[in-house]
């Protein structure tokens, strides 16, 4: 499996969070979708529901596909297990795609330290939870940073985390809009946080369509994260902002003919252009 601290071709991520609404057969074809597409990982969102859902919300009763539910009735119906989670690390293994999720708690971070997962996931509404930043920091994995809603303080005062307990980490630019309007995309902030952080800066999109995320790998983002679902009309917060299979197979080969087309950046003849040159530059005055 690639590793994308050792290689320079743009990494993939499949973010399959929770589309797959509770149903492992479900996450199974998404993981299915990813691999077709030719992503490189999926990824997958982890909450402990008690300690997530805010005191307030928990008796709001909500419309579900299961019924009328308190909302964290319904948080922990769309929650896999561990029972779930040996489904998908078998899973991944045997169709040999990488797999990881991120952590909205520490108790969920330290479940997800029993698969020994390649990478972990700062989520941007968990970039100011200090103990959960600390505790994947302390791990030392790759660490893919989203910074959706944080302003450059709060971005700062992370890298210097993960910079003290000298965990490798790559920010990821993205607007938390689900889904993103397309004049708040702002690609610019990909070379802002690069020249201000000396690090690897990707893309985390929740527009609607591919041209935004192909336009931020032109721009120099090194990884790319997409929601994915089998059908955004599907029930789901996320649905709606996310891409499905067939997209996802095009946004895949976009991106890697984005990727050999921006080349080195060396200044060369070519061998087909020497062909042309003999044919077409009869005076040379130079």
């Amino acid at each position: 499996m690639k590793k994308v601290k050792d290689s320079s071709e743009i990494l993939i991520i499949a973010e399959i969070g929770i589309n797959h609404n509770g149903d492992i057969n479900i996450a199974k074809k998404l993981i299915d979708g990813a691999i077709f597409a030719g992503c490189d990982a999926v990824k997958f969102q982890k909450r402990t529901s008690e300690l997530c859902v805010p005191e307030e919300y928990k008796d709001v009763k909500r419309e579900t596909p299961w019924g009328v539910m308190s909302y964290l009735e319904y948080r922990k119906r769309v929650e896999f297990g561990e029972k779930e989670y040996d489904e998908i690390d078998a899973y991944c293994r045997n169709k040999g795609i990488i797999w990881f999720a991120s952590a909205w708690d520490v108790e969920s971070q330290l479940f997800l330290r029993r698969y020994n997962c390649e990478y972990n996931k700062i989520a941007s509404a968990m970039l100011t939870h200090k103990k959960l930043v600390e505790s994947v920091a302390d791990e030392g994995k790759h660490t893919f940073i989203s910074t959706g809603m944080s302003t450059m303080k709060e971005i700062e005062k992370v890298v210097d985390i993960f910079r003290k307990l000298e965990c490798p980490f790559e920010l990821m630019h993205c607007n938390s809009s689900y889904p993103m309007p397309d004049d708040q995309a702002n690609l610019r902030i990909i070379a802002l946080l690069k020249g201000k952080f000396k690090c690897n800066v990707g893309y985390s999109g929740h527009e609607v369509g591919l041209i935004i995320t192909c336009a931020a790998v032109a721009l120099g983002a090194t990884s790319v994260e997409r929601h994915i679902t089998l059908d955004r009309s599907m029930w789901g917060t996320d649905q709606a902002a996310s891409v499905e299979i067939i997209g996802l197979y095009r946004l895949v080969k976009h991106i890697r003919t984005i990727e050999i087309a921006l080349g080195d950046g060396v200044k060369r003849v070519t061998p087909q252009e020497e062909k042309e040159k003999k044919r077409l530059r009869k005076v040379i005055d130079l």
